[in-house]
């Protein structure tokens, strides 16, 4: 297993190192070219990947290392996805699983979910449903929260709503997206690219400035209410920590 990797944080000159330990997921998956799309975004959303291509590589990787979370293809050259769940669930492991599979049939939903998967995403699909999918399994395995909360300001992640003390505050989806990506990261420059990668599914036409359009209405309506959005110059965006809030 690789070393937690160290980030410097601080300001001032008054900094300090801490120590993060990156979730880390197995994605199986014998489509290269699929693979390296859904690998290359879940890495750009800071979460450690390895890769497997057939049924007995996820096998072995499985039984020998430790996982937050497994995406596994059904169709896979050797062991199928379904036996490679099976032999998961046999050793009694509740790691989360997200099956993935071309096939559309109801009953084959049904197999997966019976054979122990969590969740079940057909192809093709967007990255964006992907990584909600992935943030949902995660936060469900570590019973996190549903909500996020950032002083008096309250996202419900499952309703996909925004509250200030209570009060509805109006976000359209994307909007949404931006600011749930933002807190999540809280205390961390969020970059452009990663917004880009976060909102946008294969072959989307996004405009050059699209991510200043979104992050100025979330500013309108967001900074009188006290949730300031910093911009770092050729970075990103920003959203600070509120006090107590742990790191």
């Amino acid at each position: 297993m690789p070393r937690p990797a160290l980030a410097e944080v601080g300001e001032g000159g008054n900094s300090y190192r801490v120590s993060i330990e990156p979730v880390r997921i197995l994605l199986v998956e014998d489509d290269k070219l699929l693979a390296d799309a859904v690998g290359r975004a879940l890495t750009q959303s800071t979460y450690a990947v390895d890769v497997a291509t057939t049924g007995d590589e996820a096998d072995a990787a499985l039984s020998h290392q430790v996982y937050d979370l497994a995406i596994l293809d059904i169709g896979l050259p050797g062991l199928s996805g379904l036996e490679v769940l099976h032999r998961l669930r046999n050793r009694r492991s509740q790691l989360p699983v997200l099956m993935l599979t071309a096939m559309d049939a109801l009953s084959d939903r049904v197999q997966g979910l019976d054979a122990g998967a969590d969740d079940y995403l057909t192809k093709p699909f967007d990255l964006p449903e992907l990584e909600a999918r992935v943030r949902a399994l995660l936060r469900r395995g570590t019973g996190a929260s549903p909500s996020l909360v950032h002083g008096q300001l309250s996202l419900d992640t499952s309703a996909r709503r925004v509250y200030f003390e209570g009060q509805a505050v109006e976000l359209s989806a994307r909007e949404f997206a931006v600011l749930e990506l933002l807190l999540m990261r809280a205390g961390r420059v969020v970059s452009k690219e990663h917004m880009v990668n976060h909102l946008y599914g294969w072959g989307d036409e996004v405009g050059a400035n699209a991510i200043e359009v979104y992050v100025h209405r979330i500013r309108k309506k967001l900074e009188p209410l006290g949730c300031e959005i910093r911009t770092v110059r050729g970075m990103g965006y920003l959203v600070e920590r509120t006090v107590g809030e742990s790191a």
